[in-house]
């Protein structure tokens, strides 16, 4: 293996964290969907049959919570009452029903469905019974894969977790992000570490086929003290799959707001990305030694051979998904788009009957290309033989430049034709080095 010097480490990342995105989760950059690709490329795909054997999955946007945290780039809501959650619920399912009217959509089985937020276990067990039985009337849910509920620990109880359940779900994420209230406080998550526990306790005992737990590492008030204790609580759980996610302040968060200003509570520097790639380095380093298996960047699990997450891999491999609520995105029959991102515009336009798309994009076949290789090396790995069979690109030639300079850089463990494999240390900045394999009219600009 490589070792990367200090000086390639410096010119290959930045240094403290600024504000800007920095995790890339699509490919091409959001900033080139436009509103008149909805016309020209979102509808035609929609009003066409699905390509055999793409699968289908379901994406589900609560956007409701207890409090906004200050490090929270979604579209959320924190002052909806029971009534404009009914009813923002009422407008989602019509939205599924106008989905499944669409070409694209109608008749496919559901292989996987993801409901994510904002806080979907915000909802009461009477308004989560009764979204599921309105969902599932248009498309059963008895082909999914997987069912993933992501949680914030302190809206769960006991009947509500039943319920969750008895939905079907099979994994279950709690967004823990950190142990110490201190820290929770200070980022504005609305919940508390003795409501962790408890929760995770009942979840655990009422056998959810997977439970995953959510960490941060560099929220604001992190120290190597406090970090340390949290995984050390998270290994003593024993979930079955850990994620860890590196600090990061896009332009539309509260922090990010009051550091552009220059004023406001949040003037506090967030720990640089060396000492947050350390946090995770050490992490990945203490699952491993309680049997755990680093899968991605971003995941560690106890059993790979049974621990899977169908969302993440279906939709890296170029899978339709269908997305459902205010801001939501999706990408059917080879198109991305997204929702409108206002509550209003957005129920205004499923009552009137319309798909509510705001921004869409298609990209090429070499784009589509890209989205699948960067996106996959996040996992650590690719084999190029994936690539040459559905592509038929030979990817080590057609990115001879971009490889070279990782194993330059030493964050290259090996590649053969077999398989390029990143280093650990490559694998911990992976988000920083994509942007080697965009093309060019997407670098430099702004992601989102």
């Amino acid at each position: 293996m490589n070792v990367m010097s200090e000086a390639a480490a410096a010119a290959t990342a930045p240094s403290d964290t600024e504000v800007g995105s920095y995790f890339v989760a699509n490919y091409p950059p959001f900033s080139t969907w436009t509103s008149g690709a909805v016309v020209d490329a979102a509808e035609p795909a929609l009003a066409v049959p699905a390509t055999d054997g793409v699968p289908l999955g379901l994406y589900l946007h609560i956007p409701f919570c207890r409090k906004r945290c200050h490090f929270c780039y979604f579209r959320v809501y924190t002052d909806k009452n029971a009534a404009e959650v009914q009813s923002y619920l009422d407008v989602l399912g019509r939205e599924w029903e106008l989905y499944a009217e669409q070409p694209a959509i109608a008749g496919r089985p559901l292989d996987f469905i993801y409901f994510g937020g904002g806080t979907p276990s915000f909802l009461s067990v009477r308004q989560l019974r009764g979204l599921v039985d309105r969902l599932s009337a248009v498309s059963p849910w008895s082909t999914a894969s997987e069912i993933t509920f992501e949680c914030e620990p302190g809206t769960l109880t006991e009947p509500k977790l039943r319920a969750i359940r008895d939905m079907g779900v099979t994994r279950l994420s709690l967004g823990v992000e950190h142990f110490d209230d201190h820290v929770l406080e200070l980022n504005g998550r609305a919940h508390r570490s003795t409501e962790i526990f408890r929760a995770y306790e009942f979840a655990r005992s009422i056998d959810f086929p997977q439970i995953n737990i959510d960490l941060i590492a560099g929220m604001l008030g992190e120290t190597d003290a406090k970090w340390q204790d949290a995984v050390e609580r998270t290994v003593a759980l024993d979930p079955d799959s850990v994620t860890i996610y590196q600090m990061e302040l896009p332009f539309n968060t509260t922090i990010s707001s009051d550091r552009l200003r220059g004023a406001g509570q949040f003037q506090e520097t967030v720990a640089p990305w060396a000492t947050k790639r350390r946090w995770v380095d050490e992490a990945f380093a203490a699952l491993e030694r309680a049997g755990y298996t680093v899968g991605s960047a971003y995941t560690a699990v106890k059993h790979p051979g049974r621990t899977r997450f169908v969302y993440r891999d279906r939709l890296w491999q170029g899978a339709d998904l269908a997305g459902l609520g205010v801001a939501s995105f999706g990408h059917v029959n080879g198109v991305h788009m997204q929702n409108l991102d206002s509550w209003g515009a957005y129920a205004q336009a499923i009552e009137e009957g319309r798909i509510p798309l705001n921004r869409a994009y298609r990209p090429t076949d070499e784009e589509r290309l890209i989205r699948e290789l960067v996106l996959q090396l996040k996992l650590g790995s690719i084999r190029p033989d994936y690539f040459q069979a559905k592509y038929g690109v030979n990817v080590r030639e057609r990115f001879t430049d971009p490889f070279a300079s990782l194993a330059e850089d030493g964050f290259l463990s090996e590649s053969s034709p077999e398989r390029v494999r990143l280093s650990r240390e490559g694998l911990l900045r992976v988000d920083s080095l994509l942007p080697r394999f965009f093309l060019p009219a997407h670098t430099d600009i702004r992601y989102t």
